[in-house]
């Protein structure tokens, strides 16, 4: 893990992954600069961080990542107080649920400029200072959906994270020909994760989230960010059937999109006429809504899924050691 003392900005830290993030830097002794646009939740963030570790320091700068001058000056802000900048996590990212044809253009790209722009912001005021200090570790929070797989409904939301993977292979083959070869570039991409996702996300379906496909704790995904600022790698994938996902989709695609594309239908969302259009918080901070878990109850998830396994093996452990030996 990164040693105390590591200088870390994490965009996206009022809520979700990003916080569960800036806790888990904060953990080790890290000193962090959070941002998002609630001003609110940045000043929890900042209590919990520090009373994380004794060595634990974190300042908050209220800043909108689509505004490239506003991230530059979160960058100056982590540079003027700490000296450098060691690890820079875009984690800051909104979503819209709704088919591509009815939602409405200026939603889209309000969240293409969060989800990707934001990103590229973030990577534009990380950089220099990463150049000048030759070295520093460069970490994009994308998705399984969209950087390997995608669903009906969220087609404008995996656009904008298969626009990362693309964007961080573009960001290594030029840190290369800069000679940059101290700085890593590193994407994240989770499965379902147990955040206020869906419910900050814009609904314009008419329907209801009813359930969630298996998840993982928002401190599984930032464990993982954690060891990639110890030890950067070109892609982490995280979460349940993370590995197995994109693989069973390479080998039978045509079956792992009809499996998707029907449990969503069937599974995941309400009947229409459930729920109202909402753009969520697309346009206005998290404010008191921001949390780190979602309620969808990841870590007992979780738990049934590994005791599930672990009967599992048992049982076959079992079968096995009861056949009968041959005769001598």
């Amino acid at each position: 893990m990164p040693p105390a003392g590591t200088v870390v900005v994490v965009t996206g830290a009022s809520s979700g992954i990003g916080r569960a993030v800036a806790r888990a830097f904060a953990d080790r002794g890290a000193r962090t600069v959070v941002t998002a646009r609630s001003a609110e939740a940045l000043t929890e963030v900042v209590e919990e961080c520090t009373a994380a570790h004794p060595r634990a320091e974190a300042t908050a700068v209220c800043a909108d990542v689509t505004d490239a001058d506003a991230v530059a000056r979160v960058a100056a802000t982590a540079i003027d107080r700490y000296g450098r900048i060691d690890v820079w996590v875009n984690a800051a990212g909104v979503g819209i649920l709704g088919l591509l044809d009815q939602v409405p253009p200026e939603d889209v790209r309000r969240m293409w400029d969060v989800n990707v722009l934001g990103a590229l912001h973030g990577a534009r005021a990380a950089l220099p200072a990463m150049r000048g200090q030759g070295h520093g570790v460069l970490i994009d929070l994308s998705s399984v959906l969209g950087g390997a797989v995608e669903a009906p409904y969220m087609g404008a939301y995996a656009v904008s994270k298969a626009a990362l993977v693309t964007l961080d292979e573009s960001l290594r083959q030029e840190l290369a020909l800069t000679g940059d070869r101290d700085i890593t570039v590193c994407t994240v991409l989770p499965t379902g994760v147990d955040t206020p996702f869906f419910a900050h996300a814009a609904n314009r379906t008419g329907r209801r989230m009813r359930s969630m496909p298996a998840v993982a704790t928002p401190e599984r995904v930032a464990r993982a960010v954690l060891r990639a600022a110890a030890r950067p790698r070109r892609r982490v994938l995280v979460g349940p059937a993370a590995r197995l996902l994109p693989l069973a989709h390479a080998l039978a695609p045509w079956l792992v999109r009809t499996l998707i594309r029907w449990r969503t239908e069937h599974g995941y969302l309400g009947t229409p006429g459930t729920a109202r259009a909402t753009t969520g918080v697309l346009y206005r901070p998290s404010g008191d809504t921001a949390a780190v878990a979602g309620g969808y109850h990841a870590g007992l998830r979780t738990a049934a899924r590994r005791a599930v396994a672990l009967v599992a093996v048992g049982a076959a452990a079992g079968v096995l050691g009861a056949r009968p030996r041959p005769r001598a």
